[in-house]
């Protein structure tokens, strides 16, 4: 029998479906909002097919969605990639990318130095899970060697390390990597694919925080994980079951089998298993977003990254800072990393310490008083955003830290963080200026009562 008309449908069908052709692809000059939880199948032979992996396409959205789609090949091509997952945070990229390498039993090699929930995530979510972290100095070359066990499954680090900005010797952790036969994990969140292409100096594959600088505006939060197709997952194909043996989802076939010749094992995985199952997806209106603020990338980290030169540079030199920690400073024991991994500019998120006043309470206290004058940079658990943003890493974002973490990865209680955002620079060298300007005057009142107090003691002690 023939479908129903559309003159001669019920109200209350009208409603729900009138105007709407699903077959329709309307040539819109941007990507559009494909804001569906699910898609119409052509024919239950498709469907079967869509579900069995045989042929790849949308079902739900919490798997798989158009504008998401776009996203990723986008961040894919910028890193250089052969393909992506799009998930609803940068935390969640970083989890799904290292489970789908390591297994219970098994373990991973992390930097000391990075950002606090990545920590929380890597020493007590995954040890829940059975999987083990060693965690090393991510300067140190022969530590990353030595932590490496016959278990390890991949090693793991930022390419520009929160809050300190850290500039890794990227192509030396890939050196420990390849003899180890496992791939190099790199959260490219800090440096953008602008920055640098951490493929170009050995990554295999990379994480976003795409809620920092590939958005840009603080609007809408995302991750993304990109394949970049540089590790052999078939040269020790015991090690990656996971990939090389079948996988119940392909019916009569490994994902190597499946996805090899035309995409990546491994990005299906993180798809069909990961994000299928545990659920991180990350909406279309989101990838929207996302996608808006990559179209502005390049010009907006040239501004960020020169703006907070120079204000690192401005920080160099006030007599209330005790230390900046940039790597665009000739001062900065990364300035030579910083040369020959970002040759474009240096990072916009940084910190800065000052004067400890000799308590961790006074320490807090100093601190929170200066974060209270600003008026032009904001404290706000974020970076990357288009504003200027200020935090305490010690009581905020790493507060979960122990002692000893802490000051493995050089933040004291004095320690500040910022992100330098594109507002007018005298702006905010101006507000920073203006907040620091009490802590300057009390030291040169306190270094003048010390000094009277010595002279009055050597005229007494005549």
């Amino acid at each position: 029998m023939d479908r129903m008309s559309e003159s001669s449908r019920a109200f209350a069908t009208a409603q729900v479906q009138a105007g709407y052709d699903p077959a329709i692809a309307e040539r819109t000059a941007v990507p559009s909002i494909h804001q569906s939880n699910a898609f119409e199948f052509r024919s239950l032979s498709e469907a079967r097919d869509l579900f069995a992996l045989r042929r790849d396409g949308n079902i739900y959205s919490r798997a798989a969605n158009p504008t998401v789609l776009v996203l990723e090949r986008r961040v894919a091509e910028l890193e250089g990639g052969i393909g992506a997952a799009g998930v609803s945070s940068g935390q969640a990229a970083v989890a799904v990318a290292l489970l789908a390498l390591a297994q219970q039993g098994e373990h991973i090699v992390a930097a000391r130095q990075l950002y606090g929930g990545t920590i929380d995530l890597l020493q007590d979510t995954f040890a829940d899970w059975g999987i083990d972290v060693t965690f090393v100095d991510q300067d140190d070359s022969a530590a990353w060697a030595a932590a490496v066990r016959p278990t390890t499954r991949a090693l793991f680090a930022e390419s520009i390390s929160n809050p300190i900005a850290q500039v890794l010797d990227l192509a030396a952790v890939s050196a420990v990597a390849k003899s180890a036969g496992v791939p190099l994990v790199i959260d490219n969140t800090v440096a953008t694919p602008y920055l640098q292409r951490a493929k170009d100096f050995g990554a295999d594959i990379v994480v976003h925080s795409a809620t920092k600088f590939l958005g840009g505006h603080g609007t809408s939060l995302g991750g993304v994980v990109v394949d970049l197709g540089t590790f052999d997952f078939t040269a020790e194909p015991e090690r990656w079951p996971q990939l090389t043996q079948p996988y119940k989802r392909v019916p009569g076939a490994t994902l190597v089998e499946r996805y090899g010749a035309s995409g990546s094992p491994y990005i299906a995985l993180v798809k069909t298993k990961y994000v299928h199952d545990l659920g991180p997806s990350l909406s279309a209106f989101n990838a929207a977003q996302l996608l808006q603020g990559i179209e502005t990338l390049d010009l907006r980290v040239e501004r960020h990254t020169a703006n907070a030169l120079a204000v690192a540079r401005f920080l160099e030199s006030h007599p209330a800072v005790a230390r900046v920690h940039h790597p665009g400073l000739e001062s900065s024991p990364w300035h030579e990393n910083a040369k020959r991994y970002l040759p474009r500019g240096t990072s916009s998120v940084f910190s800065f310490d000052l004067h400890p006043s000799g308590s961790a309470d006074e320490d807090f206290a100093l601190v929170e008083a200066l974060i209270a004058r600003l008026r032009v940079v904001k404290l706000v658990a974020n970076i990357g955003d288009a504003r200027s943003l200020i935090a305490h890493p010690s009581s905020m974002t790493h507060s979960h830290m122990s002692p000893a973490q802490l000051a493995e990865a050089h933040i004291g209680s004095t320690t500040i963080r910022l992100s330098i955002g594109i507002e007018a620079i005298d702006d905010i060298i101006g507000d920073l200026a203006a907040a620091l300007a009490p802590i300057e005057a009390g030291q040169i009142a306190a270094a003048g009562a010390q000094a009277a107090d010595g002279q009055l003691a050597a005229t007494s002690a005549r």
